[in-house]
């Protein structure tokens, strides 16, 4: 077990909190603001304790000079202002002594922002990735800027960077914020211990990206039931015509060796919603054999009955991935009946691993109906299969 906030004491010393603040931002206005409220309990925490408050995060990709000017975290210190319900110093450095002088001058229960670490990832109009490759100096610089180091961004825990890994490693004490420790307690429950029936639902275009998550879910799930594009791939290997669907023939003789060894676990769709081509139009709809003048986006509607039926009674639910074109108005319904179906559940643990799944049941007004989603797509996929997060491996042990 990893120490979390209650751990440690934090009263009177400088905090570091890595928090993930990658919210969207237009014309500096911030179109979903839901990062930052989920990272207000450990604030809120620290600020009550008397902590000198010293948050950061990433902010999109930064690949250029000229990227810096769109990616600065300026707007979202100003919303946080308004969140917090107090004022927030920003610091417009990575580094430098503007930034050490604003640190030391910290009251207790106060909160500073500085600027978006991966401007670390270029220097002079030159691409160094201090950030995202974990530089050492950088690492050890941003740790010595603080008494104890919160890793509170689930987001980036998959990833091993300066402002994660890089502190973590370099600091006397570290441990998890409310978030990550809540994440991590979710997903232990619904992949590591979970209740029986166990029956993960694996979605989205390709195998490959989630071979892993199969590989895993097989020892530990009593049903995978598999759609989006995926499910072509698998189609194909099992003899059926796929008209001009997706799918991976790379990958068509592993799907083939997962249905010899799944002994009935992975259900599949058995019928498809189809269109000409990659557009929004009204479906056709095949069996599991399709025309050879249209390609599959969603599961049609004898699938959705069989997956609500193989739903049925389960405990617990882990779902990660679309059952369609879910952007489509007219090859959503898969992904929404499905996302019903897990939502109307009666006493089961509900997870969906963060990404497109998590879209989904956020935009159909489900979310509430969930035990947990999580906030953070990479690092839940990587959790489901079995990995470990070098984010939280790098915190201190209890």
């Amino acid at each position: 077990m990893k120490k979390t906030l209650k751990d440690i004491k934090v009263a009177g010393k400088t905090v570091l909190v890595r928090v993930d603040f990658n919210v969207p931002i237009k014309d500096g206005v911030i179109g979903d603001d839901n990062r930052i409220k989920a990272a207000m309990p450990t604030i809120k925490y620290l600020v009550e304790q008397g902590s000198k408050v010293v948050l950061f995060s990433h902010l999109s990709r930064i690949k250029a000079e000229e990227d810096k000017a769109k990616k600065s975290l300026a707007p979202v210190a100003k919303r946080l202002e308004e969140v917090a319900g107090q004022p927030v110093k920003f610091v417009a450095q990575t580094r430098g002594s503007e930034l050490e002088n604003a640190i030391k001058s910290l009251n207790g229960g106060e909160i500073l922002l500085f600027e978006n670490t991966r401007f670390e990832d270029v220097k002079d109009g030159e691409v160094v990735k201090y950030e995202s490759k974990n530089n050492a100096e950088l690492g050890k610089y941003w740790a010595s800027l603080g008494d104890v180091f919160v890793n509170d961004a689930f987001g980036t825990a998959h990833r091993a960077h300066a402002s994660n890994v890089g502190i973590a490693s370099n600091i006397s004490e570290s441990c998890v914020g409310f978030l990550v420790q809540k994440e991590l307690e979710m997903l232990a429950k619904g992949i590591d211990s979970p209740e029986h029936p166990f029956i993960a639902i694996i979605g989205g275009a390709k195998v490959s990206d989630k071979i892993g998550v199969i590989d895993n879910l097989l020892q530990k799930a009593d049903k995978i039931i598999i759609g989006g594009g995926m499910a072509y791939t698998f189609f194909k290997a099992l003899g059926h015509n796929i008209g001009k669907s997706l799918c991976e023939e790379d990958k068509v003789d592993l799907a083939k060796q997962y249905m010899d060894k799944a002994n009935g676990k992975i259900i599949l769709p058995i019928d498809s919603a189809n269109a000409p081509e990659f557009k929004d139009v009204n479906p056709s709809f095949s069996g599991v054999d399709l025309p050879d003048d249209v390609m599959g986006l969603d599961i049609g509607p004898d699938s959705i009955k069989l997956f609500e039926d193989t739903l049925k009674g389960a405990k617990t639910v882990a779902w990660n991935g679309p059952m369609g074109v879910f952007e489509f108005e007219n090859f959503k319904k898969g992904t929404v009946a499905v996302c019903e179906a897990i939502a109307n559940l009666q006493e089961a643990f509900t997870l969906i691993g963060g990404g497109d799944s998590a879209a989904a049941a956020i935009q159909n007004g489900f979310a509430e109906k969930f035990t947990h989603i999580s906030t953070g797509g990479g690092a839940s996929l990587e959790y489901m299969e079995g990995k470990t997060l070098p984010g939280v491996e790098a915190i201190q042990n209890k």
